[in-house]
C-alpha cells in the first residue's frame, strides 16, 4: 500500500494537464476581458457618431 502512495506522490502527469488547462483558462479570460473592452470602445465610439450625424441632420 505504502509503494501505491509513492508512486501517486511521484507522478507529475496529472499536475502537468491541470497547469496546461489553468494556461487556456487564463488565455481565454484574457481574450475576453479585452474583447469587452473594445465592444465598450466601439460601442461609445458608435454613438458619438451617430451623435452628430443627428446633429447634422437637424
Amino acid at each position: 500500500m505504502t509503494k501505491l502512495f509513492a508512486r501517486f506522490a511521484k507522478d507529475e502527469s496529472g499536475a502537468t494537464a491541470i497547469e496546461y488547462g489553468l494556461i487556456a483558462a487564463l488565455i481565454a479570460l484574457a481574450i475576453m476581458v479585452g474583447a469587452g473592452a473594445l465592444g465598450n470602445s466601439l460601442n461609445s465610439q458608435f454613438s458619438f457618431i451617430a451623435s452628430k450625424l443627428d446633429a447634422a441632420q437637424n
